[in-house]
């Protein structure tokens, strides 16, 4: 057995044995193992994503009709007054607060009122007299003294409209706006 030589790989290289008695003379290597990034790098990567989600949901909120996280959209006026127009004929102008799906909460509220007059207009100053019978109503002044703030079911609004700041009736809010601190 002595005259047998042994060879084993090493490198590529075969490198003959001394001897059946003698111990190896090679040492193998570990293996290198990959650096672990540890609970920093994972952490980043978490925060990464929840703000990326973030941003998309407050970019969906703010340029689409899903409000979902209930950001108010940039109306094109700068006045922040608004006409909601109801299913029942009613107008409202106020300024808006909170809209999502189902509701919209409309506060510092006016609205118009006709007042009839006792006696027939002629024929041709019936429109005319109709508009000058129109009032503007503070909302809170009526015999049952509600609050200065509504809750309105958006399945009852047909629209609303943002009023320019030389629109009639913000003109006539300022003035009662005005009134109402001297």
């Amino acid at each position: 057995m002595s005259d047998i030589k042994r060879t084993m790989p090493m490198g590529g290289m075969n490198m003959p044995e001394q001897g059946m008695d003698q111990p190896q003379q090679y040492m193998a290597q570990p293996p290198v193992a990959p650096k672990k990034s540890g609970w920093g790098g994972k952490i980043i990567a978490i925060v990464v994503v929840i703000v990326v989600i973030l941003i998309g949901l407050f970019l969906v909120s703010k340029y689409t009709n899903w409000n979902i996280l209930n950001v108010n959209k940039e109306s094109a006026g700068a006045t922040g007054w608004q006409a909601v127009f109801l299913t029942n004929g009613q107008v409202y102008f106020g300024q808006v607060t909170k809209e999502n799906d189902k509701i919209i909460v409309l506060a510092d509220i006016y609205y118009l009122q006709v007042a009839q007059s006792p006696q027939p207009a002629p024929e041709g100053q019936a429109a005319a007299q109709a508009n000058s019978n129109l009032s503007l109503v503070k909302l809170g002044n009526e015999l049952h003294g509600p609050k200065d703030a509504m809750k309105i079911n958006m399945s009852q609004v047909l629209f609303t409209e943002e009023l320019k700041s030389d629109s009639k009736v913000v003109d006539a809010i300022v003035r009662y706006k005005a009134d109402q601190k001297k």
